[in-house]
């Protein structure tokens, strides 16, 4: 089903509808059964909205197969007039009449196509615009979504009032029917179209062309002089790789600007303070005034950087992608930049390894800034007690484990039934890296068995804690404990929050490791319940809020235009609200999920870091999810593929010298798990502390003072050589006064 876009079994069933009424009414048409044609018709729209809901990507596929909405309308019509030739209900002047209001209605539907593309085009800048203010070019405003949009729910708006008359005239045996039913839907068309035609007009006329809009994006250019810029190309399911670097620009201390060269880039990226410019032409791109950029920073290898590398007054920086130590990270492409940034020294060894031309005075170790945040290990609470396998689970006896793959999911089954089953038990954060359950069908499918699985053992453990709570029996307490402060600093209370070095007062972690389960403290346990159905209702309120408040940012009724236009500067407020309740949405989501069951985290939310916070043990294969994982200096374990031994795995792979080996089939799981309850059994504390300085660099100072440090100094270079090139080209004394050929 996924491949033929098909994402539910709702899907799967309204394309057979569609697909055997299209067939019934193409029968019904030749054999003149009228009442069977109205009715698969009928069936036939509904179908038509049930794919437009569940399954977009296959009406995408038939679209682009030339089976589209607009197609099997006009082949529909077709039937109908069949139909009408076969019944012999409307009479020769009824049939023509019929035929002529049949073409109308296509002819509409052909013009609207037509009107709407060359409006959009129309509309289309030279370059659009976030945070920058382009408000003196006289936008005009988009049509309204119900003229421009929907076509397909338009068309079948028509289809419908064709059909009632149809029924109509074939209940009545009056042909009128039909025929009026014709006149209002290609009436309806043709007033769609007349409607758009101001609009078009207006976007002829009014619409600013390239040389204007590039002349005020460089007045404004010369006013602010951004000194730093943020350049990234590339398709859209690519915009974390500049997303990721939104945050550290911005907390730079001078003027930034970010450039990008897709449009639907635009659309992808976060809201940020940053001014953001999408350039898609090479030639406006060089028209642009960049005179002030002294620093240009490159999240990714790509053809189309060469557009702004050629700019000598610049320095130009790639910032190499990810923590981990394959030379396949290492292309040649790079020794075209002034500087590669890399985290820690693993990266530089690399580059250096590699031997691709990139001189190692050219290297600069920046480490991560986006993990300066993560909590590192302690913060969280203290390692709890090993319960015995009678024991109900509760917080404090029941450690997290994450288990995070970026590829291969068939070989994660024995690994998520292992945690499933062992004992002492522990909790499962199962979160794959969002393509990982699509590239194949294989890996889609194991995916749906470890959500089984998952699914199964939550149904087991509710029911064991559900007999656990009943009366006289304790075993609630720690829960209540544990589980009432984080519910209640997710709705706004009193919390025991980590002191400035990321570790808790041993005053407040004590409580969660000594609270007897005795039955004096059974009480709490309604108090708890109660306090996880709030967080849960506060977690719902926080997902409209965060939803109406996307919705104010992004806009659905605007289009790249307007957008550009009323987005002339950012609104400080918004952006901090919108980080506030997301900020509240993790804390209530937490607090909403019993502490004892599996989650399974296919979204964007709960986001990854926050599953770190989470988790005492990461369970991963070598990507750069382990290597964020490391800035915390949590255990971690890597699987390790069939046939490469534990020796040649860690030569290969750095962060593999501080992983616990997780073989295939997951047979080592029991032993990997007790540190979990006796931390005097990791042995790898003292590998993770070199491994991560070693591939992240060290702790101080900050990623982010040691990204402004370098930024700083680069520019400082950028206006050295800037000098000196001015120095170069100015005129000799006395040039213009004589020549040397006389």
């Amino acid at each position: 089903m996924n491949r033929l876009g098909i994402e539910s079994p709702r899907g799967l069933v309204a394309f057979a509808a569609l697909t055997g009424c299209l067939v019934t009414m193409a029968v019904a048409a030749l054999t003149g059964a009228g009442g069977v044609f109205a009715a698969a018709g009928l069936a036939g729209c509904g179908s038509e909205l049930l794919l437009h809901r569940t399954a977009p990507g296959l009406m995408a596929r038939l679209g682009r197969l030339h089976m589209g909405a607009t197609s099997r309308f006009e082949f529909r019509c077709v039937l109908l007039l069949l139909l009408l030739g076969r019944l012999h209900v409307t009479g020769p002047i009824g049939l023509a009449a019929a035929m002529t209001l049949v073409l109308c209605l296509l002819a509409g539907q052909a013009l609207h196509a037509a009107l709407t593309t060359l409006i959009r085009r129309r509309r289309a800048l030279a370059v659009a615009a976030r945070n920058i203010d382009l408000r003196r070019l006289d936008i005009s405003d988009r049509p309204p979504r119900r003229l421009t949009e929907w076509p397909g729910q338009r068309i079948l708006v028509y289809e419908l009032s064709a059909l009632l008359g149809l029924t109509a005239s074939l209940t009545t045996g009056d042909a009128r029917w039909v025929v009026a039913a014709l006149t209002l839907a290609a009436g309806s068309s043709l007033i769609t179209v007349v409607a758009l035609v101001p609009y078009l007009v207006r976007a002829a006329r009014r619409l600013p062309g390239a040389a204007e809009v590039l002349a005020e994006v460089d007045a404004w250019l010369i006013r602010h002089r951004p000194r730093t810029v943020l350049y990234f190309s590339g398709p859209r399911d690519r915009a974390d790789q500049v997303a990721r670097w939104l945050g550290p620009v911005a907390a730079l201390p001078t003027p930034s600007l970010v450039i990008l060269r897709e449009r639907e880039l635009l659309e992808a990226l976060e809201p940020t303070p940053l001014p953001v410019l999408c350039v898609p032409s090479a030639a406006h791109l060089s028209q642009l005034d960049l005179s002030g950029v002294r620093v240009a920073l490159y999240p990714a290898n790509t053809g189309r950087n060469i557009h702004l590398l050629r700019i000598p007054t610049m320095q130009h920086v790639f910032l190499a992608p990810g923590d981990g130590d394959e030379t396949a990270d290492v292309d040649p492409y790079s020794k075209v930049y002034d500087q590669v940034w890399v985290a820690g020294e693993a990266g530089r060894r690399r580059y250096v390894r590699a031997a691709v031309g990139v001189e190692e005075a050219d290297i600069v170790e920046i480490g991560r800034p986006q993990l300066d945040g993560l909590r590192v290990a302690g913060a969280c609470h203290a390692p709890a007690p090993t319960p015995t396998p009678k024991q109900t689970p509760t917080p404090t006896t029941l450690p997290t484990v994450l288990y995070a793959p970026t590829r291969d999911l068939t070989a994660g089954e024995p690994i998520v039934r292992a945690l499933l089953e062992s004992e002492p038990p522990v909790r499962v954060l199962y979160r794959p890296h969002p393509p990982t359950g699509h590239r194949s069908p294989e890996d889609h499918a194991a995916h749906r068995r470890i959500v089984a699985l998952i699914q199964a053992a939550n149904e087991r453990r509710t029911a064991a804690a559900l007999a656990a709570n009943a009366p006289g029996n304790g075993t609630f307490a720690a829960d209540a404990l544990s589980a009432g402060a984080l519910a209640a600093e997710a709705l706004g209370g009193d919390a025991v929050a980590p002191d400035g070095m990321g570790e808790e007062p041993d005053d407040a972690r004590a409580p969660q490791t000594d609270a007897p389960p005795t039955d004096a403290t059974h009480t709490d346990a309604p108090h708890t319940e109660a306090l996880r159905a709030e967080a849960a209702r506060h977690r719902a309120e926080l997902t409209k809020r965060i939803a109406a408040l996307d919705a104010r940012l992004r806009r659905a009724d605007a289009d790249e235009a307007m957008l550009t236009r009323d987005r002339a500067a950012p609104d400080p407020a918004l952006l901090t609200e919108a980080e506030g309740l997301r900020r509240e949405w993790h804390q209530a989501h937490w607090a909403a999920s019993p502490p004892w069951l599996h989650q399974v985290i296919e979204g964007d939310a709960p986001t990854l870091h926050s599953c770190f916070d989470q988790a005492d043990l990461l369970i991963g294969d070598p990507s750069d999810v382990v290597g964020d994982f490391l800035a915390t200096l949590k255990p971690y374990a890597l699987t390790t593929p069939a046939g490469l031994g534990e020796e040649e795995f860690r030569r290969r792979h750095v962060m593999a010298r501080a992983a616990y080996p997780l073989g295939p089939g997951a047979s080592a799981m029991r032993n990997l798990l007790r540190p979990l309850f006796d931390p005097s059994l990791d042995e790898l504390r003292a590998a993770r502390r070199e491994v991560r300085e070693f591939l992240l660099g060290p702790a101080t100072p900050p990623s982010i003072q040691r990204f402004t440090d370098a930024v700083d100094a680069l520019a400082e270079k950028g206006e050295a050589v800037v000098r000196l090139r001015d120095l170069h080209t100015a005129s000799p004394p006395g040039a213009g006064r004589w020549s040397i050929t006389r």
